[in-house]
């Protein structure tokens, strides 16, 4: 059976928390994000946006269904908001990132910015009727008839809460891209090359004055596509 918290002084360092405030504190719920990369919406509610000031609070805000996650309401209290998705709290709009020490955080962005989301393709999969499976990094999984033109690396944006891919983002030399590991965290650089080994060491990728590994570099549109990153 798994728990529903965890201890604090064990909790992911990305969580921008206290960590000796309390012995305990709520653990995300299974979903597409690594525990890393998210955090359960109502310590979001509570801790981080400070709309609630109890948990008991924070559920009764998520039963008033005015709380959307990625367009959807969302009422599950456990649900992981995390890299990349769109939180919605009555006209207020925020998206999850990650700032350059690491942490998550939940910055505030336009009701426009709030229709769409940028995915970062994580790998793709033939099913039964040699349909193709886009595998992203959310844990979404779309099913498309030709997806010869996506491949891993590659950004896709979506719209929400309709989750119709709406532009393609290639992981090309001189794409933009938002940087979610490594020493460069947060930060945005343009890529410069791409080595591919041929072995079990991981790619790397080149920017204009440090290296760092494939599976750290988000493609994006634009530095205006991450609210508060620095480049």
């Amino acid at each position: 059976m798994s728990r529903s918290h965890i201890k604090r002084l064990v909790m992911p360092r990305s969580w921008p928390l206290p960590r000796k405030s309390s012995i305990w504190v709520q653990k995300p719920n299974a979903g597409g994000h690594s525990i890393e990369n998210c955090m359960p919406l109502a310590l979001v509610l509570r801790d981080v946006l400070g709309v609630a000031h109890t948990r008991r609070e924070a559920k009764r805000i998520l039963h008033s269904r005015e709380v959307m996650v990625d367009g959807r309401i969302e009422t599950d209290d456990g649900r992981g908001v995390g890299l990349m998705d769109v939180l919605s709290v009555g006209e207020k709009n925020f998206r999850c990132v990650l700032d350059t020490n690491g942490k998550l955080r939940y910055r505030p962005i336009p009701k426009n910015a709030a229709g769409s989301k940028i995915c970062r393709v994580t790998g793709k999969t033939t099913i039964r009727g040699a349909k193709i499976q886009l595998h992203l990094h959310d844990g979404r999984n779309l099913l498309m008839d030709d997806a010869s033109a996506y491949k891993s690396g590659d950004s896709v944006i979506i719209s929400l809460p309709e989750q119709q891919i709406t532009s393609h983002l290639p992981f090309t030399e001189g794409a933009q891209s938002y940087l979610t590991g490594g020493s460069h965290i947060g930060e945005i650089a343009t890529v410069r090359g791409h080595d591919v080994k041929r072995s079990s060491k991981a790619n790397e990728v080149q920017f204009d004055d440090f290296l760092t590994i494939a599976d750290y570099v988000f493609v994006i549109g634009s530095e205006s596509d991450i609210p508060g990153a620095e480049s």
